[in-house]
This record gives structure tokens, C-alpha cells and sequence, in this order.
């Protein structure tokens, strides 16, 4: 059954996987990650790559990798049972700076995209399960971060996807009803998220889950995010 959609007046797009391409962005950079972390270390290196559900061999995330919708915490702890010269904060601080500085391969022309919707009169956000410094760090790489009126993550106070409570919060701070929010994203935790907070869902196929999978929590699924005007206008 297709639900009965309202008006949309604000977006609130997840980070990696839909502003930027996720394979494209996260594959390579991750292979240098893991081989950094590990050292000459061969088989310190296989067990790293498991605890992620990373291919060494195809240099890709597996579909159900944590790293695909986990919190920068979430995959510090399940990496640092591997690695005892670090802590879980030490990690989770590594990775926060090392991603920063990752080649970002955006989905569509970020820019002139965003200005299109801002002359719309739409509302736009971040919510992602990134932490604050690598996401701001992204985003003004990118010439973009000025486009949103507000940007959340997993350390912003508001928890993290899953949890609609962050969806809520931009929902809150734009004094929006959240059935006029749609929460665009690439993973079922995005989705879910904004089913939870009673938002439009759109699904985007720049991450590593499939159409099928997307569906049952989308209200609708495109190829990137570079559709929604013209599925907005309909």
C-alpha cells in the first residue's frame, strides 16, 4: 500500500552513501586504513578487515559492514579488540582525523544541486553517524556546508540512527511537522529512522544496499539524490 505523502518542505540527507558516493568515496581509502593499522602484518590484517566485513581481495565493503551505517564509536570498538596499543577513544579519534582528509566522490554536483532546492523554499539538513569533525570537515571541502541550515551527528547530543530522536531534532529546530521532512538516505538505518520519526523516507541507491532491500522502508527509491527535484515536482 503507498502512503498518502504530505507537502515536503524540508530534506534531511544522510552523509555517506547519499551526499557522497559511498563504494566510490570509502573502498580505497579503507584499504589504506586497515593497511596503516596493521602494519607488516599480515594476519593482523585479515582479522581487522573481518571485524568490518571488508573484502581484501575486491577492496569493498560487505553489505553488512558497520561501517556502511555504524557511528565512528561502533566500529572504533569492534576494531580495537585487534589493536591493544590503542584505546576505544584513541581510535575513534584516529579515525575521525584520517577520514577528514578522505577523497570525497560526490554523488551528484553537491552546489548547484542544493542551491536548486534552497530557491524552492526548502529546508535543508545533515544527519549523519559521522562525528562532528570529519563531517564539518567534509562538507566544507566540499563548498556545501553554508547550504544547510543544520547539521547533526552521532556526537551532537541527539543520538544516532536508527533512534529517530536526531530526525526529530531537525524536524524541532526548523519548526517543521516531521510529516513535511523527508529523511533521504542509503541504508535501512536511515530509513527506519525516518519511518520511527513519521518523516517521507527516500531511498538512494549511492550506497551498498540494493532497491530490494530499500523498498519495504522507502516511499519511494532513486538512483541518487540528483532525482528528487523531478520526483518532487510530480
Amino acid at each position: 500500500m503507498t502512503r498518502a505523502l504530505t507537502p515536503i518542505e524540508g530534506l534531511l540527507f544522510d552523509k555517506d552513501g547519499t551526499l557522497f558516493d559511498f563504494a566510490r568515496t570509502w573502498n580505497n581509502w579503507s584499504a589504506g586504513l586497515l593497511a596503516d593499522l596493521a602494519g607488516d602484518n599480515a594476519a593482523l590484517l585479515e582479522r581487522l578487515a573481518a571485524a568490518i566485513d571488508y573484502d581484501l581481495d575486491q577492496k569493498a565493503f560487505l553489505p553488512g559492514s558497520i561501517a556502511i551505517a555504524g557511528t565512528t564509536a561502533e566500529i572504533a570498538e569492534v576494531l580495537v579488540a585487534h589493536l591493544p596499543a590503542y584505546s576505544a577513544a584513541s581510535l575513534e579519534a584516529y579515525l575521525h582525523q584520517t577520514s577528514a582528509e578522505a577523497d570525497l566522490a560526490e554523488a551528484v554536483p553537491l552546489p548547484p544541486f542544493l542551491d536548486g532546492l534552497r530557491t524552492q523554499g526548502l529546508r535543508l539538513g545533515v544527519m549523519t553517524n559521522d562525528g562532528t569533525h570529519s563531517t564539518r570537515r567534509h562538507l566544507e571541502r566540499s563548498g556545501v556546508f553554508d547550504h544547510f541550515d543544520k547539521v547533526i551527528c552521532c556526537d551532537s547530543g541527539y543520538g544516532a540512527k536508527p533512534a529517530p530522536d536526531p530526525l526529530l531534532a531537525f524536524a524541532t529546530a526548523m519548526t517543521l511537522p516531521p510529516a513535511h521532512v523527508a529523511m533521504v538516505g542509503d541504508s535501512l538505518h536511515d530509513l527506519q529512522a525516518g519511518r520511527a520519526a513519521g518523516m517521507v523516507t527516500i531511498g538512494v541507491l549511492t550506497g551498498m544496499a540494493g532497491p530490494e532491500q530499500l523498498a519495504p522502508f522507502a516511499d519511494v527509491v532513486l538512483p541518487d539524490i540528483g532525482h528528487i527535484p523531478a520526483w518532487l515536482a510530480e
